[in-house]
């Protein structure tokens, strides 16, 4: 039997300083834990240390010479966390706080993340304290090249799929791909997130930010509700923040802020329109990094230095980066009246705001669960190299409603309580630990 402090205390003293690890898997054992107890072939089967455990993790020099011809040396990673269910599958991050604790923290999130998309994908995450802001094209080019040289080692289409990520777009999977071919002399699935003109899928851009609002809907009408003049607070200013802005708008909702390292703009008028959408991608495509200019623009507010949960809203939305609404955050939303809160950045809500809001009964969606849209239309696309098909944009987006809707009701299914209050964080979690448990328990490990 476990006893969920001692086994914690066991787990920081072989990950030392690797605190968001470890406070993801504090969520997820918090959970799970009667459950495993309560099994005596997970506990047989000594499921909780072996499914906190990373199958490997790989860590190489990354070599490569800056526009002024100095040779420059970054870290790179690949934490292939869990293969039970599918080949490992996760994205990149290219960003300078990335650490082996962030990204095993992210594999471990992945790793459940795919389980409740049904997909046979298992979990895994990479990356570099590399940051593109402030590089030339060409500088970007080189560090990929470079990055993919040792990565391509130990990736293939049925052996580990990366994906974009923070500080990896387009252009950077792109470069990342073609050094792949030129290494391996093949064309395969073996990265998602490609261009369309060499086997991407289309509303991959799109599919984090439509997936958590498809989440959200599925949320709402389980409570009676609808997106209908909703006001709505999201974070971020990128692919996610705009896939969320443009597919909440469609569905009825005001949307009325957005938000940079800088600050937050709050838009009173509703970030609601085709132009204003394409200003977001501008903004990103610049690599400033602020939003400062959207009000310039559109003659809307900027908020310096803040976030943008101080506002009043229905529903809030943190798009930007791990931990980026806290208690304090969670306190002034409830105050404010808020009736829904999503979180579609990995890790987005810090471990006692998502407590606080549990606790005063807000319905409250977990990363893992709301912003799996990203990874199941990568899913997709691996479905579609492999079978040298390409979907049109209907089919995929049709694709990715039935999966977010899959997760809610698994969610829903695990995770209604006596009070008929639903705990999507317990749901979320006790669903996709199953499928995993079941499939480790079943494969003989």
């Amino acid at each position: 039997m476990y006893e969920i402090n001692s086994f914690m205390a066991e787990l920081e003293r072989k990950n030392p300083a690797q605190s968001e690890f470890i406070q993801a898997v504090r969520e997820v054992v918090e959970s799970v834990i009667d459950v495993v107890n309560e099994n005596p072939v997970y506990l047989k089967n000594k499921i909780l240390e072996r499914i906190t455990e990373p199958d490997r993790v790989i860590s190489f020099k990354v070599e490569w010479e800056d526009d002024k011809g100095e040779i420059q040396v970054n870290k790179g990673y690949r934490v292939q966390f869990n293969n039970a269910i599918g080949p490992y599958k996760g994205g990149l991050r290219f960003h300078s706080s990335v650490t082996l604790g962030t990204l095993k923290f992210l594999g471990f999130e992945q790793t459940f993340k795919n389980s409740l998309t049904t997909l046979p994908m298992g979990g895994g995450k990479g990356g570099s304290d590399f940051s593109p802001k402030g590089k030339s094209d060409a500088e970007i080019l080189r560090f990929c090249r470079s990055f993919m040289t040792e990565l391509q080692k130990y990736i293939g289409p049925d052996t580990d799929v990366p994906a974009g990520d923070i500080g990896v777009g387009a252009r950077e999977i792109g470069f990342l791909y073609g050094q792949y071919k030129r290494l391996r002399d093949e064309n395969t699935g073996v990265l998602t997130g490609k261009g369309l003109n060499f086997g991407g899928s289309l509303v991959r851009p799109e599919a984090t930010g439509f997936g958590t609002m498809y989440f959200a809907n599925e949320m709402l009408k389980a409570h009676g509700d609808s997106f209908e003049g909703k006001r709505v607070a999201i974070s971020g200013f990128g692919n996610v923040a705009w896939g969320a802005v443009m597919k909440a708008s469609q569905l009825g909702a005001k949307v009325v802020t957005i938000s940079g390292p800088d600050g937050y703009i709050l838009d009173e008028d509703g970030i609601n329109t085709p132009e204003k959408w394409a200003y977001m991608l501008q903004l990103r495509a610049s690599n400033n990094d602020v939003v400062r200019p959207y009000a310039e623009k559109f003659g809307a507010k900027f908020i310096p230095g803040k976030k943008p949960w101080e506002v009043k809203v229905d529903m809030a939305f943190p798009c930007a980066i791990q931990n980026e609404l806290n208690l304090d955050d969670a306190k002034a939303l409830v105050n404010n009246g808020v009736k829904y809160v999503v979180e579609t950045s990995n890790m987005g809500v810090t471990a006692d705001a998502a407590t606080f809001l549990i606790e005063s009964r807000v319905p409250f969606a977990p990363g893992k669960a709301a912003n799996a849209g990203g990874v199941a239309v990568s899913g997709l696309e691996m479905t579609q190299n492999a079978q040298h098909l390409a979907w049109r944009a209907e089919e995929v987006d049709e694709k990715l409603k039935h999966i977010m809707t899959s997760i809610h009701e698994s969610c829903v299914r695990e995770g209604r309580c006596e009070d008929g209050y639903i705990n999507y964080v317990k749901g979320a979690n006790i669903a996709g630990f199953k499928k995993v448990a079941d499939a480790m328990c079943q494969l003989g490990y």
